[in-house]
């Protein structure tokens, strides 16, 4: 590969790592192609880049867009998957994938320029997606408001009738 060519192609994944809300580093070591182009197809379909290079590029890469702290799991096969959606829906993938196959294996991964270990994986993947928690806070702000729109209405009822009532009584009298 020559030098322009590294250069355009460390300069790429900076961008990533720079656009990237979230992005995930793994070792695919013993991840065959098939199995290789089932996960980048996955991982595709929900707007997530997963890119190998050379470790050195990743560690280029990751200095220039300020993710010093990376340097120490840039070894071995590594892959990056890169994405800027939400991040539970890549884990998701990943995890799953590595509970068929216990491949990739996920070094660490970062949400919002905090970084976690592998071991959180699994308590990211299990959060519902970004439309569901949206539904879910609606739901809840909705309860209370529909609880007392229902509350007024039976005063508001209760209060008409009474009126009502009170008015055809003072019919008959009168």
């Amino acid at each position: 590969m020559l030098k322009s060519d590294k250069t355009t192609l460390v300069e790429s994944i900076q961008k990533l790592f720079e656009d990237s809300g979230s992005y995930f580093v793994t070792d695919y070591q013993g991840l065959n192609v098939a199995d290789i182009t089932q996960l980048r197809k996955d991982l595709r379909e929900n707007d997530v880049r997963f890119l190998i290079a050379k470790n050195t590029l990743f560690q280029l890469a990751a200095k220039g867009a300020g993710k010093e702290n990376l340097d120490e799991h840039f070894v071995g096969p590594t892959a990056v998957a890169f994405t800027s959606a939400d991040p539970s829906v890549a884990a998701k993938i990943l995890y799953d994938s590595y509970k068929d196959k216990e491949l990739p294996r996920i070094k660490v991964f970062s949400v919002d320029d905090d970084i976690f270990g592998a071991e959180e994986l699994k308590r990211l993947a299990s959060l519902p997606s970004r439309e569901i928690l949206l539904s879910m806070l609606v739901a809840a702000v909705e309860s209370p408001l529909t609880s007392l729109v229902g509350s007024l209405d039976a005063v508001m009822r209760e209060l008409v009738g009474t009126i009502d009532a009170l008015a055809e009584s003072r019919k008959e009298a009168g």
